[in-house]
């Protein structure tokens, strides 16, 4: 089961992150969720029998036009667009 911290309760569909890729190697990119998968990252959890494409809790649509999954760990709240849109 997952454990909700502050920044996951934040964490909702249309809301806008930047998320790190883990790869050490990329800039971290900005999108927006537009999906939740926590229900079904919650049942599944390990039970896969497998270390390759882990189930992820998030959708992200990403400014660029891709779409990437990630666990609210990757995920920070995007305050620079957040802060944007609420001065315009």
């Amino acid at each position: 089961m997952s454990t909700m911290t502050k920044k996951s309760a934040a964490l909702a569909l249309g809301v806008r992150v930047t998320v790190r890729t883990g790869s050490g190697h990329a800039a971290p990119e900005r999108g927006e969720i537009v999906a939740d998968y926590g229900r079904a990252a919650d049942l599944v959890a390990d039970d896969l029998g497998r270390d390759w494409a882990p189930v992820r809790r998030w959708a992200v649509a990403l400014d660029d036009g891709r779409l990437v999954f990630a666990d609210d760990a990757d995920l920070d709240l995007d305050t620079a667009s957040t802060a944007a849109r609420a001065s315009s």
